[in-house]
């Protein structure tokens, strides 16, 4: 197999495109990274796609850059996630189980219970357009109140693709920053068993995270840096089979949320051996790009982590995430960070595991 060639070192700081998946209040752990990359003066983050919790990471990102540097991201980003900690309690990511609002000290023989298992099964039983008749989305407000949408849409300095799900068409959409508000980003992070759906030009939307989670294809067309950093939220490992209705339930929505994401790497890892094999030419126009792929993975950091953690908005707990993302992302700058502009750290033709 022909080995890809190594480009030229670029000079100045490296630019990249972040690649942020949703993952509800695990989305903390890529404030963390973000924070930790903020501090690296060799790079420069001019393109971010996401979905979801990277959604919002996205726009408070942006609209705090916009209004003093890096810094004022890193302050942007604070201030987000001390609003959602302040304001929106558990449901602002969607909490599905009234039970475990209600009782979240329960023990997890408890949860494992018959009982407790049917409670939940009610719970999820109920639309949201039946017991939240009034729509009430916490995150409307946090989002209003955190970030500036008007400067973003004006003078964005950042490349942001934000995914959603077209539910009359299943087809994926992506907002650009020219267009986005908070009913936008709402739309990105809507989970439908919790949130009524979020009409936009007359189209209903829920969680970007099914189809796209999140999109890298917008990347492939745009005048975009060629190395992607993906930040996932989602193991893609787990050494352990599970066995209990929650713990099949937590795997089964790990692979879900990932199964997009796994699809466009194998698209990504085809292309490049094609390219390798003098099969494809990589041209100018971008028809037949060769992406550069790196990634901070889920799988160590938050490997630890069930499903219903991602509902959990204590600041304890936000801020341990902001700290496994902030050792993420400097374990992947000692590692990789030489190798930006130059060649992928992900192998993909053997898999992205």
């Amino acid at each position: 197999m022909p080995i890809a060639p190594l480009r030229k070192k670029p000079k100045g700081p490296r630019p990249i495109s972040l690649a942020l998946q949703g993952g509800g209040a695990h989305g903390a752990f890529e404030w963390g990274v973000i924070d930790r990359l903020l501090e690296e003066e060799g790079l420069e983050i001019q393109a971010i796609t996401a979905a979801s919790a990277g959604a919002m990471n996205a726009v408070a990102y942006t609209s705090g850059l916009i209004a003093g540097g890096r810094d004022g991201a890193r302050a942007a980003l604070d201030d987000f996630w001390k609003q959602v900690n302040r304001k929106g309690g558990r449901n602002v990511f969607g909490d599905t189980s009234i039970w475990t609002s209600a009782f979240g000290g329960a023990t997890d023989w408890i949860k494992n219970t018959p009982g407790w298992r049917m409670a939940e099964t009610l719970a999820l039983s109920l639309s949201p357009y039946e017991f939240n008749p009034f729509n009430l989305n916490p995150l409307h407000d946090i989002l209003e109140e955190a970030i500036d949408f008007s400067a973003l849409r004006e003078r964005s300095p950042v490349k942001l693709y934000i995914a959603a799900t077209a539910v009359r068409t299943s087809k994926a959409k992506v907002f650009r920053e020219t267009e986005l508000t908070a009913r936008h980003v709402m739309a990105s992070a809507c989970l439908p068993q919790v949130f009524q759906a979020v009409e936009i030009d007359g189209e209903p939307y829920w969680d970007g995270g099914f189809l796209a989670n999140p999109p890298l294809w917008p990347l492939f067309y745009d005048q975009t840096p060629d190395d992607i950093l993906l930040v996932s939220l989602n193991p893609f490992v787990r050494d352990e089979t599970p066995r209990s209705p929650g713990e099949i339930m937590d795997r089964l929505n790990e692979i879900t949320f990932n199964a997009a994401l796994s699809s466009e790497l194998r698209a990504i890892g085809f292309v490049q051996k094609l390219l390798d094999e003098g099969l494809l030419k990589d041209n100018a126009r971008g028809r037949y790009r060769r992406m550069l792929v790196h990634a901070i993975k889920a799988d160590g950091p938050l490997a630890d982590l069930s499903l219903a953690s991602k509902f959990n908005t204590e600041w304890s707990f936000l801020t341990d995430l902001k700290a496994r993302g902030r050792k993420a992302a400097e374990d992947w700058l000692g590692e990789c960070m030489s190798q930006v502009g130059e060649r992928s750290t992900v192998d993909l033709k053997s898999g992205f595991a």
